[in-house]
């Protein structure tokens, strides 16, 4: 998991309450040091151990794809199970292309790379009529946001998809244009970005 406080009150949620505690809980994120992740190969002697995310899959544009890959290398069963994709739900939801689509995961940080990154993501969508996906840092949200209204075409449908399967989701697919005249504020949420350009 990402961060043990949230992991933990997850569980608590989900009927653990009382029981965290005989847990053998790791944090693993996009700071874990390789020779960190190597460190965890005990953990497997003899005992399941699960993979939980933030938000989205495990190891899906996520620093479990590292633990995973330890496992594939030692030989290790990696039994994927079934539950919510923010991705695929904000693609279900979108009314976006969902017969041709691409997940592009994170976009750059750097101000100019991410409005170099939009302007080709944009470019491949219209040549190819695809939904393009991606997901940002939560506290990158708007920053992300506030260039896709300002570089994006008029006429490129964008979906915001934030706090998916919570009380407070939020899903809308507008033309830029329209999001242009009413703008809204993500702040530091999950969310899926979706744009399909025409």
């Amino acid at each position: 998991m990402e961060e043990l406080r949230t992991a933990r009150r997850f569980l608590s949620a989900y009927g653990l309450r009382g029981r965290i505690d005989g847990l053998d809980l790791h944090e693993l994120n996009e700071h874990t040091p390789p020779a960190q992740v190597e460190a965890m190969l005990p953990l497997f002697e003899g005992q399941d151990v699960g993979l939980m995310s933030e938000a989205g899959l495990p190891a899906v544009a996520d620093p479990g794809a590292a633990l995973v890959a330890l496992c594939h290398r030692h030989g290790i069963e990696v039994v994927p199970l079934v539950g919510p994709s923010s991705l695929m739900l904000a693609l279900m939801a979108s009314g976006l292309n969902g017969q041709s689509f691409a997940f592009r995961g994170y976009v750059p940080a750097k101000t100019e790379e991410r409005r170099t990154a939009l302007r080709e993501l944009e470019k491949q969508s219209r040549a190819l009529a695809q939904s393009q996906i991606l997901i940002e840092t939560p506290y990158r949200n708007d920053a992300l946001f506030a260039d896709m209204l300002q570089l994006l075409s008029p006429a490129t449908r964008l979906c915001v998809a934030a706090d998916l399967t919570l009380p407070t989701q939020f899903i809308r697919t507008k033309p830029v244009a329209a999001w242009r005249r009413e703008p809204v504020t993500i702040g530091k949420r999950p969310c899926v970005f979706i744009l399909l350009a025409s």
